[in-house]
């Protein structure tokens, strides 16, 4: 899913799902749409068995589980209804958002979002 710009993201937004999901295949059309309309966001579909280095100690449970960064730093993650309009305003909202430094996040959330940081070449998002 990757933007139509060269621009920074302005949020980076990882879906965690698995291959075996068959919510997870049914809603990626969705998250391909999404991103085509957000081309100012950075979108990434994560497998957390194919990128169990990646996901580190993420205790994730249900699917698709959203982890939506500016900066490297989070600003939501959780599961989400595989639902395209519901996760565009949810999408719509965060990018409102400033970062809340008093969230009590994972250590592993924090890793994820410095490594897809890493990997938008240090990228705003």
């Amino acid at each position: 899913m990757p933007p139509d710009s060269n621009l920074p993201p302005s949020l980076v937004v990882a879906v965690m799902c698995a291959a075996w999901c068959g919510t997870c295949t049914e809603f990626r059309p969705a998250m391909d749409r999404l991103a085509s309309e957000r081309p100012q966001m950075r979108f990434t579909w994560i497998d957390i068995e194919d990128d169990e280095e990646l996901c580190g100690d993420l205790d994730i449970v249900d699917f698709p589980t959203l982890a939506v960064f500016r900066n490297g730093a989070p600003l939501h993650f959780g599961p989400s209804l595989p639902l395209e309009h519901v996760v565009g305003r949810l999408l719509d909202e965060l990018a409102t958002r400033d970062v809340s430094a008093a969230a009590d996040w994972p250590a592993a959330l924090l890793a994820l979002g410095a490594a897809l940081r890493v990997r938008a070449g240090g990228a705003t998002g």
